[in-house]
């Protein structure tokens, strides 16, 4: 059996129902609100592309690294 890199293909005559497609990505901007799940409320003071958010929590400036899974935009 060979490991080959394609995805499959879903057939329209499969009676499987096709996988789920994955979830966009969250995608911030510098003045967003958000919260983090352990560092509270802020507002993003600093955009890395899709890598990581600056975040300004009022006590501490956080770097949060993608994906972002404990980060939420308000």
């Amino acid at each position: 059996m060979t490991n080959s890199a394609a995805p499959r293909r879903h057939l329209p005559t499969s009676p499987f129902r096709r996988a789920p497609a994955p979830p966009p990505p969250k995608v911030f901007a510098v003045g967003d609100r958000v919260t983090h799940d352990e560092y509270g409320l802020g507002r993003a003071i600093g955009v890395e592309g899709e890598l990581a958010v600056l975040v300004d929590f009022g006590s501490r400036t956080e770097r949060i690294t993608a994906p972002f899974a404990k980060l939420f935009r308000l």
